[in-house]
């Protein structure tokens, strides 16, 4: 058997990536139950009759999730189907009180639809192959000496998003799950608090030389909660693969990867085999004999279509064009509605939106990241950021004082900026123009190798006196005042 991969490199092969996010809905109650749908509970409060599959207990089905799934069909140009219905997944394990999941087998309530997310710069777009309902299992916890169920998310409603296998690389995979995580929070269908298991997501990854036809077995990587996990699982997997099939050039490939399921393990940075791939028919799915199908009318499709507010790629596009923020920055924003909101919040007495971006997501991330905490937990006004750039804008303060100001903020943040300004003498800017041309001066006795380089064309040497005079100033001095009596008084020397 003659296989062309035995002298290729890792430049040789590509990755086909499929993803399948779980979502937990944020309705009130459970997916067939009253039973409340609430996280971080006392184990087994939240709980009825159906939830632990009491024998004889029926589902009843919520209204409000099938609402949110047909809300996030719409949202991604799906189509919506009409006509839906449930199946029963067979499957024994302590967690799964009834030993099957009511989940949608053949006949999903969402077909299809586009996922639109910025990579690299540039926006991309990603197929999903369909969105079904399903209820949630329990969860089982491991003490010392014995394990316990707790059974409060048994039952709480899901949808599964499963994309096509379209995507290549970990980067594109964060990208697409992040636009969707942020399409859910706009139309507010789920917290997507991933600590609290709120979105996980199972990523089923596969090899191939490129340019060859079809697919070759996938390893399936579960329960991933967060998107850097996800991003080093992906890369160690696709490397795993790769070197499998460089050492053995002779074998079929069906014998060198085996379908398979695995867990990421952190602390290793590698995955781990949890068990080898089931396959459909192992689930005996079968129609739901307990629950009647979901029927929908155009008129409650339309409805729901209508109704969606503004979602994360218009306010994308919004940015760009109207605010001339660039693709990676207006992406950056509106992955996270919070931060996008508090940036709308800003904006309203804000007199620069690039400069706005540029310290929502580079300065202020970069004086909190230590402690975890962002602009808004620590309770941070949009208006007092708003402020620090109107100052800097006018020239009241330089940016050099502005970066104090800013660390000064965040260790008081009711504090205004103007306030702090007022109140600190060394954070009054040099506009006395005597002052600064006293270090203009004294710069200009000093580095006489400069000025002769600079009068030679080298603009470096420009740049190393202003430099130096706004060190000697403590960065007090306007840099363009100090730009202007440089060239001013060079020009003016013999």
């Amino acid at each position: 058997m003659n296989h062309k991969y035995s002298h290729s490199s890792h430049s040789d092969w590509e990755a086909v990536i499929g993803l399948e996010i779980h979502v937990e809905l944020n309705t009130k109650s459970k997916l067939f139950s009253v039973a409340p749908n609430h996280f971080g509970d006392e184990p087994n409060t939240n709980i009825t009759e159906v939830c632990t599959g009491m024998p004889g207990s029926l589902p009843v089905l919520n209204k409000e999730a099938v609402r949110k799934a047909v809300q996030f069909g719409c949202a991604i140009q799906a189509e919506i189907a009409k006509f839906s219905k449930f199946d029963r997944k067979s499957y024994f394990y302590p967690d799964s009180p009834r030993n099957f999941q009511i989940t949608q087998y053949d006949q999903p309530i969402v077909k299809g639809g586009t996922v639109i997310a910025e990579v690299n710069g540039k926006e991309k777009s990603f197929a999903v192959n369909r969105v079904h309902l399903e209820d949630d299992a329990g969860m089982l916890k491991h003490f010392s000496t014995f394990a316990g169920v707790d059974y409060n998310r048994a039952g709480s409603p899901l949808i599964e998003i499963v994309s096509e296998p379209c995507i290549h690389t970990p980067e594109e995979a964060v990208a697409y799950a992040m636009a969707i995580k942020a399409i859910l929070q706009y139309i507010d269908a789920s917290d997507c608090n991933m600590e609290e298991g709120s979105l996980r997501i199972d990523t089923n990854i596969s090899v191939r030389l490129k340019g060859e036809q079809g697919l070759r077995n996938k390893i399936e990587i579960k329960n991933m909660n967060s998107f850097s996990f996800m991003e080093l699982a992906i890369k160690s997997e696709i490397n795993r693969q790769i070197q499998a099939y460089l050492s053995h050039p002779t074998k079929p490939h069906d014998q060198i990867i085996a379908q398979a399921t695995y867990r990421w393990d952190p602390e290793k940075q590698e995955t781990v085999l949890m068990r080898r791939k089931e396959s459909a028919d192992d689930y005996r799915y079968f129609p739901e004999p307990d629950l009647v199908p979901i029927i929908l009318t155009d008129s409650y499709i339309e409805e729901i279509r209508q109704s969606l507010p503004e979602l994360p790629l218009q306010r994308e596009r919004r940015y760009t064009k109207e605010l001339g923020l660039s693709a990676h920055q207006a992406f950056a924003l509106t992955s996270d509605k919070a931060l996008a909101d508090y940036f709308e919040e800003a904006l309203k007495t804000c007199s620069n939106s690039r400069s706005l971006s540029n310290w929502l997501l580079v300065e202020f991330p970069g004086r909190l990241k230590e402690g975890g905490k962002n602009v808004k937990s620590i309770n941070l006004p949009p208006s007092h950021i708003a402020s620090l750039i109107n100052l800097i804008e006018k020239g009241t303060i330089t940016g050099k004082i502005a970066k104090s100001v800013a660390d000064e903020m965040v260790a008081q943040p009711g504090k205004d900026p103007a306030e702090i300004v007022a109140g600190n003498p060394d954070y009054q800017p040099l506009n006395d123009q005597n002052e600064v041309e006293r270090y203009v001066d004294q710069i200009l006795a000093e580095n006489n190798q400069s000025i002769v380089d600079y009068r030679a064309g080298r603009d470096k040497a420009f740049a190393f006196l202003v430099g130096q005079v706004m060190k000697l100033c403590k960065g007090k001095a306007s840099p363009s005042l100090v730009n202007e009596l440089l060239k001013q008084k060079i020009a003016n020397l013999p």
